[in-house]
């Protein structure tokens, strides 16, 4: 049973409140982020980062001309972060006196368990967006996530990440994942919420934003624009 939310991590170095270790996330490269932002950003436009931990895709950005400010509530993670403005933050909290041409709330935030946060994030973005600007939003799959199950998820950069073990209830899901790297071990426990389009429509709206569009065939960027 999923009976409590929790957040916990182990291995060397620092670690954040959600138990993510510094250490692993710096040596973890970009995924194709940038990519995606610059798709439907334009060139020397102005991006709000939320969640942007060491900086693995805030140097992406940086590197294809934009002028990044990057959010976190971690100094460990900020530290790492160059060429872009740091903001050190919780992110329902923020509020800057500037408007962004894009908002990027990324890392499958969108997926925390509790319907209030998720909207105190969902309204911050809301809050930093200029009008006629964008908020960019990366979800788990919700098919593939409500079926998640132990086992090898990837290699990236050295480092070979697998589900240690799962527990669902609901819509709910709690799992560990380790990661290894040939000097390091780290793992992660961690709960989130699967997010289907309704639902994602719905938390949207609630906080003024409507979704335009899916930027990927698997659904897990979506693009919101305030409504």
């Amino acid at each position: 049973m999923v009976s409590a939310i929790r957040f916990t991590g182990t291995g060397p170095g620092a670690h954040t409140q959600d138990g993510c270790s510094v250490e692993l996330y710096r040596r973890m490269p970009a995924d194709g982020e940038a990519e995606i932002v610059a798709g439907v950003v334009a060139a020397g436009g102005t991006i709000l980062e939320l969640g942007s931990g060491p900086g693995r895709v805030t140097h992406a950005l940086v590197a294809l001309g934009y002028a990044v400010t990057a959010v976190d509530n971690s100094a460990e993670m900020l530290a790492h972060v160059r060429g872009a403005e740091t903001v050190l933050a919780d992110i329902e909290d923020l509020d800057l006196d500037r408007r962004f041409d894009a908002v990027l709330l990324a890392s499958t935030l969108i997926n925390f368990p509790e319907a209030e946060t998720r909207a105190a994030l969902l309204t911050a973005s809301r809050r930093h967006v200029r009008p006629g600007g964008v908020v960019l939003i990366e979800r788990r799959n919700p098919d593939t996530f409500a079926t998640l199950r132990p086992g090898p998820v990837g290699e990236e950069a050295g480092i070979r990440h697998v589900i240690e073990s799962v527990r669902h209830e609901g819509r709910l899901i709690q799992a560990t994942l380790r990661s290894e790297a040939a000097d390091a071990t780290w793992t992660q426990s961690f709960t989130q919420e699967v997010i289907d389009d309704e639902r994602m429509a719905a938390e949207l709206a609630a906080a003024g934003l409507r979704l335009d569009r899916w930027l990927d065939p698997r659904r897990t960027w979506g693009l919101a624009v305030p409504a």
